[in-house]
C-alpha cells in the first residue's frame, strides 16, 4: 500500500541558504529546458516510430538518462505550470488554456524565480502560456528575457508577429528556428561573462497549424506511414506526415544546441532536459497506447523526458520509476545543490536519485493527471483511469480490461485517492474570478487581445479556438467588446488598437472607455491585407488565419484605478461594418 503522505505532496524541505551570491552561483551548471508542444511520446525514432528519424534527440537521451515513464499533463497550459512551480495546476488557478484560465497565481514561487535568487541569467523563448498581462507575464515571474509569444498557439509560424520583453516585433524566419537562434545567442553572452543561466526553451511545434518549411514537407509529402495509430481509422495521413516533418525540424535545431554548448566549451557544465507539454495532436502511432492530447489516459499524459549533463549524469541511464511534471523544479534544484524557497509546499519530489542510479529505497507513488474535473492517477504499476476503472499496465499496457475485480484493495485505494485529490486539489481551482491587469507599477504596456475579449451584439471569432484570434463581423453600433479589468496604476494611458478594415468602411468610430473615462477616432486609412504563410500549410487548421493588422492611435485616456469592464464600441459605422481587431495596447505615459 502507498503512504497516504505521498497522496498529494510529497513535500519537500530544503536548507534555507542565503539567496544572491556571484561567487556561490559561479560554479553552477547551466540549465536548458526543452519543451515541445503536442509531440507525442511515439515521435521519437529512439522511442520505436519507423517512419521518423530524430538522430539528435535520440543521442541526447543516449548521453544521458531516459525516463520510461515520465508523465505531464493532457493539455499545454497545466504542464506548463506544474513545470514552472512544482505543484499540481489546479493548485496555481489553472482551469483553462485560453480567455484567462490559463494565469498562473501570483502567490506561485516559479522555477525561474528559484534559480534567479541563487545568482542564475533566466530567459524564456517560445510559448509561455501562463498569462500574458503584466505579472502573469514572464517578465513578472522571475525570467529576465522573454523572446516569444503568450498565448496558447500561434496561427503563423513564419516571420510572425512576436513579443519581445514587451515590445511587438517581427519573427525572423520560422519560429522554432528563431527562438533556437534567440537561446543559442543568449546562452553566448551568459558564458562570455561566466554568468551561470537557466534556459526555458518552449518550441510551439507540432502544435497546429501544420505549417513546416518545404525542406522539412519535401522528405514526408506522400511517404508511406509505416506503423498506424491505435485507432488507425481515424488517422489522417497528411496531418502525421506534417507532425512528423515538424519534430524533424525540432531534432535539427536540438543538434543545433548540442553543437553551440560543444563549441562554447560549456558542454560538461550545462544540465539539457528534454520533455513534451501532451500527448499527439491527432491519432497517429504512440506505441500503442490509449489516448492522445486532452486525455488522461496514457496516451495523453506520457512523455519523452531525458536528462544529459556529460560527466555527471551516466550515459544510457534508464529509469523504470515513474516520475512527473511535478518533479522537475525540485529535481533541477538539487542537480544544482540550490535551496529551494516557495511559498507554498511542493507536490514533486527530487528525481536526482533516479538520475544519477541511487535508487535502492525508491518508493512507490501516485501521480495525478487531471483536466476539466476529470482526475486519472498512476503509480507503478496500475493506472486508475476517470471512469474508476483499474488497468494493470504491466500486463495491459493499452487500458484493454478493467482489473478491478482481480485487485479490489488497488481499485479501492486509487478510488479514494482521486475523491481526496479532488477536494483538496480541484474543489476551488474552477470558481475563480480574476480581472484581467491594466498598468503595472513595473511595466508600462498592457496588452488585451481579442483573445482575452467578450464579444457582444453581432461580433464573431474569427475561429473558434481564442487563442490567435481576432474579431470580426463587427456591423451594429450596439455591438461591443469588453474585458473585465482591474487597473493597477491610475493615469494616462497611451491607447492604440490594431485593426483591419476594407476601404467601403471607413470613416467609422472606435470609442474605448473605462468608468467615466472615454477616447475616439475615426479610422480613416483603409487596411485589408491578405492572409500570411497559407502556402506553408500542408492540413486545413481549426486555428485562426492570420493577417498583419494597421496599428492605430485612438489617443490617451485617463484611467482611474479600480475594477471595471473596458469596452470597445463603434458609434459611427458608414459603410456595412466596422473593423476587424486584434489588439488594444495600453501605454502608461504617467
Amino acid at each position: 500500500m502507498i503512504s497516504p503522505r505521498l497522496l498529494l505532496s510529497s513535500l519537500i524541505v530544503f536548507s534555507m541558504l542565503a539567496g544572491s551570491n556571484p561567487a556561490y552561483s559561479a560554479q553552477k551548471p547551466n540549465i536548458i529546458v526543452i519543451v515541445t508542444d503536442d509531440q507525442g511520446w511515439g515521435d521519437l525514432s529512439i522511442h520505436g516510430n519507423k517512419t521518423i528519424e530524430t538522430p539528435n534527440i535520440d543521442r541526447l537521451a543516449r548521453q544521458g538518462a531516459q525516463f520510461d515513464r515520465f508523465y505531464v499533463q493532457p493539455v499545454c497550459s497545466p504542464t506548463r505550470a506544474e513545470l514552472l512551480t512544482g505543484r499540481y495546476s489546479p493548485r496555481g488557478g489553472i482551469y483553462s488554456t485560453s480567455a484567462g484560465g490559463e494565469r498562473l497565481d501570483l502567490d506561485e514561487t516559479t522555477i525561474a524565480e528559484v534559480f534567479k535568487s541563487a545568482g542564475y541569467r533566466t530567459a524564456v523563448f517560445g510559448k509561455w502560456h501562463n498569462g500574458s498581462q503584466y505579472p502573469y507575464h514572464p517578465l513578472g515571474r522571475g525570467f529576465e528575457e522573454f523572446y516569444g509569444f503568450t498565448s496558447g498557439h500561434w496561427g503563423l509560424y513564419f516571420n510572425p508577429m512576436i513579443e519581445h520583453n514587451g515590445s511587438m516585433t517581427r519573427g525572423n524566419g520560422y519560429l522554432p528556428d528563431d527562438i533556437t537562434e534567440r537561446a543559442m545567442a543568449y546562452a553566448e553572452s551568459c558564458a562570455d561573462k561566466d554568468d551561470p543561466f537557466f534556459i526555458l526553451l518552449a518550441y510551439n511545434i507540432p502544435h497546429s497549424p501544420m505549417q513546416v518549411p518545404d525542406r522539412f514537407w519535401d522528405k514526408y509529402d506522400g511517404r508511406e506511414i509505416l506503423q498506424p495509430a491505435t485507432l488507425a481509422d481515424r488517422e489522417i495521413p497528411d496531418h502525421t506526415r506534417a507532425a512528423l516533418a515538424m519534430c524533424e525540424n525540432i531534432d535539427w535545431n536540438v543538434g543545433r544546441i548540442l553543437k553551440k554548448t560543444s563549441s562554447l566549451g560549456i558542454d560538461r557544465q550545462t544540465i539539457i532536459l528534454y520533455m513534451t507539454d501532451n500527448g499527439p495532436n491527432g491519432d497517429r502511432w504512440n506505441g500503442e497506447m490509449k489516448g492522445k492530447k486532452g486525455s488522461t489516459d496514457e496516451g495523453g499524459v506520457r512523455s519523452p523526458f531525458f536528462v544529459r549533463w556529460p560527466g555527471t549524469v551516466p550515459s544510457g541511464r534508464s529509469v523504470l520509476q515513474i516520475g512527473g511534471a511535478i518533479d522537475i523544479l525540485p529535481t533541477l534544484a538539487d542537480m544544482a545543490d540550490i535551496p529551494v524557497r516557495t511559498n507554498h509546499p511542493l507536490d514533486g519530489i527530487s528525481l536526482k536519485p533516479l538520475i544519477m542510479g541511487n535508487d535502492a529505497d525508491w518508493e512507490d507513488r501516485m501521480i495525478f493527471a487531471t483536466w476539466g474535473k476529470k482526475v486519472s492517477v498512476r503509480t507503478q504499476r496500475f493506472r486508475l483511469d476517470v471512469d474508476g476503472n483499474l488497468y494493470d499496465m504491466l500486463a495491459d499496457p493499452g487500458q484493454l480490461a478493467d482489473a478491478s475485480s482481480r485487485f479490489p484493495q488497488v481499485a479501492e485505494q486509487l478510488r479514494h485517492a482521486v475523491e481526496t485529490f479532488n477536494r483538496e486539489v480541484n474543489e476551488d481551482a474552477f470558481d475563480l474570478e480574476r480581472p484581467f491587469l491594466v498598468g503595472h507599477k513595473d511595466f508600462a504596456v498592457t496588452y488585451l487581445p481579442a483573445r482575452d475579449g467578450i464579444a457582444h451584439g453581432t461580433i464573431e471569432r474569427s475561429a473558434k479556438p481564442p487563442n490567435d484570434s481576432y474579431f470580426t463581423n463587427w456591423t451594429s453600433v450596439d455591438d461591443a467588446i469588453t474585458w473585465d479589468v482591474e487597473v493597477l496604476t491610475p493615469g494616462l494611458y497611451a491607447a492604440e488598437i490594431w485593426y483591419a478594415c476594407e476601404k467601403d468602411d471607413t470613416r467609422c468610430v472606435i470609442e474605448l472607455s473605462f468608468k467615466d473615462a472615454s477616447v475616439s477616432s475615426k479610422i480613416l486609412t483603409p487596411h485589408d491585407p491578405d492572409f500570411l504563410g497559407l502556402q506553408y500549410q500542408r492540413i486545413d487548421r481549426s486555428e485562426s488565419k492570420v493577417k498583419l493588422f494597421n496599428r492605430y492611435s485612438l489617443g490617451t485616456i485617463n484611467l482611474e484605478k479600480g475594477q471595471g469592464t473596458m469596452q470597445l464600441r463603434a458609434p459611427v459605422i458608414p459603410g456595412d461594418k466596422a473593423i476587424e481587431f486584434r489588439l488594444l495596447c495600453l501605454t502608461r505615459i504617467r
